[in-house]
């Protein structure tokens, strides 16, 4: 009878002992979880961008390999184009932005995209129309994607970090010397506006 005492205390003790380090295991598994969600927040609560603007490449509209990174330490206006929008003529009030910024440091860069069905043309005919109509001299790129599941990275990176992206197009993004998204403006805002040349004249400072 004491025998049989001693082997079921035995085994209530190591079940209890292993029950113990269970918990204990789950406890700590609790608190490594918790942890990384803490700090996992905190990075995205405290706006840490984990890249720039200049990280990202596109190919030009001759097919050319086109990295931001060659223009480190510059502003960049960059913005989504089609040829047959209501705000094409936009066109040449941001030719205006590149004669007069050029000289200061601004890189203006057209991306030209179908996703809002105004682009039909292939890279030929976009350089073709922006040249006979407007005259353009800042750079292109091909035809990307803005917007969708699809969408090149640069726009991606500005919709996961800074909650903007194009709605339509002719939308303006003010990227600073930093790499970081100064601001950003709508279709609506023409380039002459003054909300937008006051920040251009901010980030070429």
């Amino acid at each position: 009878m004491y025998v049989k005492y001693i082997i079921m205390n035995y085994i209530n003790s190591t079940m209890f002992l292993n029950i113990k380090i269970l918990k204990n295991k789950l406890f700590l598994i609790t608190i490594v979880i918790l942890l990384f969600s803490f700090f996992n927040l905190n990075n995205k609560s405290s706006g840490e961008i984990s890249s720039s603007a200049y990280d990202f490449t596109f190919t030009d509209i001759d097919g050319k390999n086109f990295p931001l990174s060659q223009f480190k330490g510059k502003p960049l206006l960059v913005f989504n184009s089609a040829s047959k929008c209501g705000f094409t003529s936009q066109y040449s009030g941001i030719q205006k932005i590149h004669e007069n910024y050029k000289n200061k440091g601004l890189v203006v860069i057209g991306v030209p995209s179908d996703n809002f069905n105004q682009e039909p043309g292939n890279e030929e005919d976009i350089k073709k129309f922006c040249m006979v109509n407007f005259n353009i001299s800042f750079d292109l790129t091909k035809k990307n994607n803005v917007v969708g599941s699809e969408m090149h990275p640069f726009f991606k990176w500005l919709d996961d970090n800074y909650d903007a992206r194009p709605k339509w197009n002719f939308y303006k993004f003010v990227i600073n010397k930093d790499g970081k998204l100064e601001n950003h403006f709508s279709s609506q805002v023409s380039p002459s506006s003054k909300k937008l040349i006051s920040v251009l004249d901010e980030v070429i400072k």
